[in-house]
């Protein structure tokens, strides 16, 4: 099975994609992650992506889609996937329906981390002083916030008619996020 896992940034999903991973033996796709590598490699694509990042923007379908369909069309991945970070929109939410169709794969679940704009700017700035990105500041955190609550509201509403979503309480310790995606998961 393949889970999506919502939130804003600052939200855990990093956190709860790599227990997720670790506990069910599947692939963590944080997009976030690969274009943090192509932004520290300098590569022209590295810089492109660096400035939109750093703006507070977020980056265009067609370079998230090239990682994606790759990843997808990988038989060592298959339905054993975590998109963290993906889809943003809702052109990207239909996108991965169709790679998905074509490689014989489905979404079994989308989990949405719940968590408000306080929270996530109080957490961005501590983890600005564990592991400094560029984009960690508190005036990019509420821009990326608003950004991530516009762009994501038609697909949260996408994956709800499907049937998929389930909202889990972001803003409690991050073991007990834990045991409930745990408890989630196991149950289908």
């Amino acid at each position: 099975m393949n889970i999506i896992i919502f939130g804003p940034p600052g939200a855990g999903k990093g956190t709860q994609s790599k227990f997720i991973s670790n506990k069910f033996n599947m692939f963590q796709l944080s997009t976030g992650e690969f274009l943090r590598k192509e932004m520290s490699k300098n590569t022209e694509i590295g810089k492109k992506i660096s400035s939109v990042i750093n703006s507070g923007s977020l980056v265009s379908d067609e370079i998230v889609s090239d990682l994606i369909y790759k990843t997808i069309s990988n038989t060592k991945y298959k339905n054993r996937i975590i998109f963290d970070g993906y889809p943003r929109n809702l052109n990207q939410a239909h996108n991965l329906d169709n790679f998905l169709n074509k490689n014989q794969q489905k979404i079994g679940i989308v989990l949405k981390l719940s968590v408000s704009l306080k929270t996530v700017v109080k957490r961005i700035l501590e983890r600005k002083t564990k592991e400094k990105r560029p984009d960690d500041s508190e005036e990019i955190a509420i821009k990326r916030y608003e950004t991530y609550e516009k762009s994501t509201a038609p697909i949260i509403e996408h994956y709800k008619k499907m049937n998929l979503l389930k909202i889990v309480d972001g803003e409690r310790p991050i073991d007990q996020i834990s045991d409930e995606i745990s408890d989630i998961i196991s149950a289908i």
